[in-house]
């Protein structure tokens, strides 16, 4: 007769996660290095990334213009993107390269950089240089092209449907930044798009589209000498800039640790975001930041228990000066004040108790699996490349060493730079009454409402 199982099943689960994360462990150690590119330089400081990929029928151009929307100007939100909008203003020339060299053009823009990528046929090489240097040397900056572009772009602002999702993340980047450039959406908004006019795009394009302000990265079926002298031609002419504007901004006021609500009427949930100052790209600890934001995570999601458990989130944005770490869920409304409840305690939570090793290996390597995906795929193993120059960041190798090297102290120590004795700005979208209702003793403060301020400076009585 068979004796039973001298522990529980909670015990066997718990051991077989435990041999999961152990073997997950080991795979992440035994992982060859990633690839790096061979590095070449134009005179005029155009860095240059080759990956030669022989047999390959294709190349893949992928320019990186390392300044972007953190650069607008004060109440000109969306001129970087407006002036990569500018870069290929004909539809015909995007059309080409999907009809005739069967690949693709693109032009995206966020708060760190530009880039273009073009992709076709390998033979065609020198025609897509050539169009790019069209568009960096002599960028078709017409009051036309610059009208009929910005009324585009306006358009497309005024009929992009946004989710409560994506409004409740804008609300807490505004919270959080205030006029900081993170505070403002990266694409720009239709009143701030308006107010670009073709002289901010020329001054845009003469202090960041210049050659020591770049990186290119060329994969793909054509080899070395060809691409090498092909790139001299066409753009070793790129002028250089005579200084790069560095990016150095003010940093933002400390946010105000009310409850701010944003009344989204009819809204059938309530969207919450909490979030403090993060790390900037090139800190050493930002690993650790990313780690710890699945930590995070975990905890809040235990700490809703219950039938109608909602999916909880929590990231670190880093950029090029300190970004934010942001926590978020949609509840129902009801629900608002225990979620915000058990989000601020796993914050104190996350300051006075390190992770346990489960947690800890849990979350490094999720962190890990989401590497090796970007690591294994080459347009994201491109644009971690690429990642590497604008924020100058170490190779993968010794950054992939240095997320195996982790241990929960350096989690611990994260939480303490990043919580301790620092405001955290809150936002919930919602029904204005609902939620009102449901915070109770909560200070809040509610976007459109006029908040009487303090009289300055001396005051009079009349006679």
């Amino acid at each position: 007769m068979n004796k039973p199982l001298p522990f529980s099943g909670f015990r066997v689960r718990v051991a077989l996660i435990s041999v999961f994360l152990l073997a997950a462990s080991a795979t992440m150690m035994a992982q060859p290095a990633p690839p790096e590119p061979s590095r070449q330089q134009l005179l005029n400081g155009l860095q240059v990334l080759l990956w030669q990929r022989p047999g390959d029928q294709n190349v893949l151009l992928k320019m990186r213009i390392h300044s972007g929307a953190a650069y607008d100007l004060a109440g000109k939100a969306g001129l970087m993107a407006l002036l990569g909008d500018i870069l290929f203003p004909d539809a015909e020339t995007r059309q080409y390269f999907t009809d005739e060299l069967g690949g693709r053009l693109d032009v995206t823009t966020d708060y760190d950089g530009l880039t273009i990528t073009m992709v076709g046929r390998a033979g065609e090489f020198e025609r897509m240089v050539e169009i790019l240097r069209n568009a960096l040397v002599s960028t078709p900056l017409t009051p036309e092209n610059v009208t009929r572009l910005r009324e585009g772009r306006i358009r497309v602002l005024h009929d992009t449907n946004a989710t409560p999702s994506s409004i409740a993340d804008r609300a807490i980047a505004a919270r959080l930044f205030g006029e900081f450039p993170y505070g403002r959406p990266a694409s720009g908004a239709a009143e701030t798009v308006a107010r670009i006019d073709r002289g901010d795009l020329m001054l845009a394009r003469e202090r960041f589209l210049n050659a020591d302000n770049a990186t290119i990265v060329v994969a793909g079926g054509v080899d070395e000498r060809r691409t090498m002298r092909t790139l001299r031609q066409l753009l070793g002419n790129w002028h250089k800039s005579d200084r790069l504007v560095p990016a150095t901004f003010r940093q933002p006021e400390a946010p105000n640790e009310q409850i701010l609500i944003v009344n989204h009427i009819g809204a059938a949930e309530a969207e919450i975001r909490l979030a403090t100052l993060g790390l900037a790209r090139s800190d050493r600890q930002v690993t650790a930041a990313a780690v710890l934001a699945v930590v995070g995570r975990d905890r809040w999601q235990a700490a809703l228990a219950g039938s109608a458990k909602p999916v909880v989130f929590a990231r670190h944005e880093a950029h090029q000066v300190p970004g934010l770490f942001v926590m978020g869920t949609s509840v129902k409304s009801a629900d608002a004040a225990k979620a915000i409840a058990a989000a601020r305690t796993v914050i104190r939570s996350l300051l006075t108790t390190p992770p346990s090793a489960a947690e800890f290996e849990k979350a490094r390597t999720e962190i890990t699996t989401e590497l090796s995906k970007k690591v294994g795929d080459p347009a994201s193993l491109i644009d971690l490349w690429l990642d590497a120059d604008t924020f100058k960041l170490k190779p993968l190798a010794e950054q992939i060493n240095g997320l195996r090297n982790l241990t929960p102290a350096n989690i611990h120590e994260v939480a303490i730079r990043l919580f301790k004795d620092k405001p955290l700005a809150t936002v919930v979208l919602g029904t204005n009454d609902d939620i009102k209702q449901v915070l109770g003793g909560e200070k809040v403060e509610v976007l459109g409402e006029s908040v009487a301020k303090p009289p300055t400076g001396p005051t009079s009585k009349k006679p």
